[in-house]
């Protein structure tokens, strides 16, 4: 049933587009030609403003116009100021923040995870950063996951961080 069901709806459509075709090579055309017609009836109208005039209208919409000169006159004057506002203190280098991101996978330890610090050059001493996770107690805390801790960081905020 469900083969000659789709037998019939693809003779349905078949029958429908062979009809279509006919109809639309078969025609005469004159659409066209009216469409031709009704283009040559249409007149061009050039409208002459002036500057000023054009520049009135744009303004009375809430546009802002300026020359090009007037532009870069503008530009020269905003980058001046933002110059100016600079602080003075550029000399001084600005401290380095150094972000690591943290993996901890099921079977790591505290020395595993200081071990990852240490290398990443955020504590001095993994063994010494494991000593202090111990003596918190909070060494039964790690879990998997992912933790970012940045050199801005105190061990203590570390240790929060990474074994919540």
């Amino acid at each position: 049933m469900r083969i000659n069901l789709l037998s019939s709806f693809a003779a349905g459509i078949l029958i429908a587009t062979t009809i279509s075709g006919i109809v639309y090579f078969s025609s005469t055309g004159d659409a066209p030609k009216t469409a031709a017609k009704i283009s040559n009836n249409q007149k061009t109208v050039k409208v002459q403003s002036t500057e000023k005039e054009m520049k009135q209208k744009l303004e009375t919409k809430g546009y802002v116009v300026q020359s090009k000169a007037e532009y870069d006159k503008n530009m020269k004057a905003a980058k001046a100021s933002v110059q100016k506002e600079a602080p003075a203190d550029d000399k001084k280098p600005a401290k380095e923040v150094t972000r690591v991101v943290v993996n901890v996978s099921d079977g790591m330890t505290s020395i595993d995870v200081g071990k990852s610090l240490e290398k990443a050059n955020l504590i001095p001493n993994g063994f010494n950063f494991s000593m202090d996770v111990e003596k918190k107690g909070l060494d039964k805390n790690l879990r998997p996951g992912v933790y970012v801790v940045d050199s801005e960081m105190s061990t203590d905020q570390m240790i929060t961080t990474i074994f919540k």
